[in-house]
């Protein structure tokens, strides 16, 4: 009788590579047929999705005390401004001018740098201190040297308005050594939108 033991491992080794083929071929044939199908899915047309745009609300300007201003008022000169604006929407908004108040609405002095103490004989009524440029019309406009964008979402933008405040001759000597709250501006000329917010802490003014 012939020994067929030699030749058993033979072929279990090619049974077991049939398998193999056989799965890997699956797996290819498997793969072809997803990558070449024209099967092909379009968009009906009018397909869209929704968006909403944000509300809009009004910029806050304020008095700040420090930093100081720099160039300080003396009767008949000019000095700094200082203010912060809080900018509370959620985009850039874009400042290119300013409305101001009569050339007859003065500012209220102050002994201290919060705001919080009048002082006597410099009320608004006497201290003479007011917007420079500012004229006999209530919301006259005076564009700024550089417009400023400041940025969305923003409560401490800080920046000095040189030389933006103005002292007449006759202002009494009770408003020496004296900070003012300088009068309310009327009103802004702002733009929302995509911009490069300006650096907190500069400075800007009108000249005219």
């Amino acid at each position: 009788m012939a020994d067929t033991t030699a030749h058993r491992p033979r072929r279990l080794a090619t049974r077991s590579m049939k398998v193999l083929s056989g799965t890997l071929g699956s797996v290819v044939a498997g793969s072809a047929a997803y990558a070449a199908t024209a099967w092909v899915v379009g968009l009906n047309s009018g397909s869209a999705g929704a968006a909403r745009s944000a509300s809009i609300t009004n910029l806050t300007i304020t008095a700040v005390a420090s930093p100081g201003a720099g160039n300080l008022l003396y009767p008949g000169g000019t000095g700094d401004v200082v203010v912060n604006i809080n900018n509370p929407n959620p985009f850039p908004v874009t400042i290119t001018a300013v409305q101001l108040p009569t050339s007859a609405t003065y500012a209220t002095g102050y002994s201290d740098s919060a705001l919080t103490s009048a002082v006597a004989g410099c009320a608004s009524a006497t201290s003479l201190v007011g917007w420079s440029y500012a004229t006999g019309v209530s919301g006259s406009s005076h564009t700024l040297t550089t417009p400023l964008t400041v940025a969305a979402s923003t409560s401490s933008f800080t920046v000095t308005l040189t030389n933006a405040a103005t002292m007449g001759s006759a202002t009494p000597l009770a408003c020496a050594n004296t900070y003012f709250s300088m009068p309310s501006l009327t009103a802004v000329s702002a733009s929302g939108g995509a911009a490069t917010a300006t650096a907190s802490g500069g400075t800007d003014a009108w000249t005219s």
